[in-house]
């Protein structure tokens, strides 16, 4: 039998679909489950296909490479820099991103109708941590809660850019009676890591806080987000 000629290129780099059936992820996934897989190979079943010098393990496995092998990293990354990996297209970086944002969301527990909301660490691990992950950009969100400190909505007041955002007081007064809460809590993030409150955290803070006296509405806190950490004012004193 005469052997393949793609096979005889030293070139060629075989395709996912000639390896073995115990070897391909999708398969593995199938027999062994989802953990027995690698970052690269889970990420490989999302984009189906590499180039013909790299399949698309092969492929995933750079763009992980180019994050320090950071998931984290690569959530961070922007559409236009997954497109400058020769082999992904507006697709495949769609389906990547997407990817992340599930893996965002799902860190976020579903917040249950009966919780009480009645501390700072609980709102940020029930209902910040994963909103703020891997953002780039800051952004301000008012968190409503009714009469028993039980969850109505969140709502995004402000985005800024890296080092900076700005909340309008006056649309958050106007959320908050629309929404019938009686207790807010203000939020954003610090994509730079430092969780030090600026001045104008603090204005805004003040500003928030004889709004709410104003309407009759408890402010309960003011959070600062940064990664896995967070600064609250409430515990601080400083309400």
């Amino acid at each position: 039998m005469v052997e393949s000629k793609k096979h005889k290129d030293p070139q060629h780099r075989p395709s996912i679909n000639e390896w073995s059936e115990d070897s391909r992820p999708r398969e593995r996934l199938l027999s062994a489950g989802a953990r027995s897989l690698s970052d690269a190979e889970l990420l490989a079943i999302l984009i189906h296909s590499g180039t013909p010098k790299q399949n698309a393990v092969e492929l995933m496995q750079e763009v992980l490479h180019s994050c320090d092998e950071s998931l984290d990293n690569l959530g961070s990354m922007s559409f236009e820099q997954l497109m400058k990996f020769n082999g992904i297209g507006p697709a495949k970086a769609v389906t990547i991103l997407a990817a992340c944002e599930f893996g965002r969301r799902r860190m976020k527990k579903d917040c249950v109708e009966k919780e009480v909301l009645d501390s700072s660490k609980k709102i940020y691990e029930d209902l910040l941590k994963g909103r703020f992950w891997d953002l780039t950009d800051e952004e301000c969100w008012i968190l409503l809660l009714n009469q028993s400190l039980h969850f109505i909505s969140m709502e995004m007041v402000g985005k800024g850019g890296l080092t900076s955002v700005s909340a309008d007081i006056r649309k958050i007064m106007r959320i908050a009676i629309e929404k019938n809460a009686t207790a807010v809590v203000l939020a954003h993030n610090h994509p730079s890591g430092n969780l030090n409150p600026s001045r104008e955290d603090d204005c805004t803070t003040h500003n928030l806080v004889e709004a709410c006296k104003v309407m009759n509405i408890r402010m309960l806190d003011h959070l600062i987000v940064a990664g896995n950490r967070y600064y609250s004012y409430a515990e601080d004193g400083r309400l």
